[in-house]
């Protein structure tokens, strides 16, 4: 069967021949073409002559004849050889910038035996000591101001002025408006009740312009080694420890004894020094008594005040000096103050009223009748020629 035998198809079984028009139709090389490619030959041998001349030279240099230089790299070569130092200059620029970036390793420091500034340890010591030093003086400051203050806050030392204060005030209304009796009884129930007052009594003392006692300190000071002083309601006996020391004879007496300088004595009851009134129906100076100078400074306090004028003349020797300083507002009437002491024994020396808290009073003691315990309580009814110290209630 033949190929692609399809019906309504029929090829023939002999080849077409080829036209004449399409072998006319095939171009031809022309004499101008036939030359170039001559011309083209010829170079080709050339070139080749020249490269077997090159390495010809080349070959003859490796055996030490003179050489002749080789053409250089072509274009192409060239710019890879750039391309190639172009990439490693940035690789080490690169690897410049790491190392670069990279902190550099600390140094070893050379000792230089000029330079050195010493031992660092003597230096540490010392103000270590120093520190120390310091430290325990200001714990000890702290500890002292602890001790005086109790461990208390500024505030807490305030509230506690306060209450000092205003329990100073109630005692002292209390002394100053009870016989004292009365007073003795309560010091000796509590003891406390004697500190605090004069606690107080101290703090009060720190406002006033003068101290009547130091007045007393100084003037009594003159006195002769021999002379024997009876301070009356003496509180913590500040005259005599003033004056003792210098070889002067003071005896103290209050409601409460220290141990030391004070005597526990009720001054308006009986004082325990001898002496004596005198005999019934005559003036007399009494007997027995062995005190130069009595001394009442602020003590003329409770109701009965004028009892312990009439022991203050008991034990006075004949002539013998009472020296009273009272607080100026407690005088209703000065002259009959004078003449409620001038009739117990007294004669004026001296007043001294120039000071706008204190009036000082100096007297002598005289001879006098022996009175009856009835004339001396009708005495002490008088009692209220001195007014009592007593603060407004807040």
């Amino acid at each position: 069967m033949a190929l692609f035998d399809i019906p309504g198809w029929s090829v023939t079984t002999a080849p077409v021949p080829e036209s004449s028009s399409s072998a006319s139709k095939k171009r031809k090389r022309s004499s101008g073409d036939s030359s170039k490619l001559q011309s083209a030959e010829v170079n080709f041998e050339k070139l080749v002559k020249k490269l077997k001349r090159t390495s010809s030279v080349d070959v003859q240099g490796e055996h030490g004849e003179k050489q002749v230089p080789r053409p250089g790299p072509t274009g192409d070569k060239r710019k890879t050889e750039k391309q190639k130092k172009k990439t490693k200059s940035g690789l080490d620029a690169e690897q410049r910038k790491q190392t670069i970036s990279r902190p550099r390793p600390l140094r070893a420091v050379e000792k230089d035996s000029r330079t050195s500034p010493g031992p660092a340890k003597k230096t540490k010591t010392k103000h270590t000591d120093e520190t120390a030093s310091s430290s325990q003086a200001a714990a000890s400051a702290k500890k002292s101001l602890d001790a005086s203050t109790g461990g208390l806050t500024a505030l807490q030392q305030g509230m506690k002025q306060s209450l000092d204060g205003a329990r100073f005030r109630l005692i002292n209304e209390t002394l100053y408006t009870t016989d004292s009796h009365e007073a003795h009884s309560m010091m000796k129930a509590d003891p406390r009740v004697f500190k605090d007052y004069h606690t107080g009594f101290r703090h009060q003392v720190q406002g006033w312009p003068t101290n009547p006692v130091e007045h007393y300190i100084s003037s009594l000071s003159t006195y002769p080694k021999k002379a024997v002083i009876a301070d009356l309601g003496c509180g913590d006996a500040a005259l005599a420890r003033a004056l003792v020391p210098q070889g002067i004879n003071v005896l103290s007496f209050d409601l409460v004894s220290d141990g030391a300088f004070v005597v526990e004595a009720d001054i308006c009851s009986k004082i325990p020094l001898p002496g004596s009134e005198g005999s019934e129906g005559e003036k007399s100076d009494g007997e027995g008594h062995i005190v130069d100078v009595v001394v009442c400074a602020l003590s003329l306090m409770g109701t009965n005040w004028p009892q312990c004028l009439r022991e203050a003349w008991r034990i006075l020797k004949p002539s013998g000096e009472l020296k009273i300083a009272e607080v100026a507002s407690r005088f209703t009437d000065v002259e009959e103050f004078l003449e409620l002491v001038g009739s117990i024994g007294f004669q004026l020396k001296k007043k001294d009223d120039s000071n706008s808290h204190f009036t000082l009073f100096e007297f002598k003691k005289i001879a006098r009748r022996m009175k009856g315990e009835k004339e001396w309580t009708k005495l002490s009814s008088r009692a209220d020629v001195l007014k009592p110290c007593e603060y407004k209630r807040r």
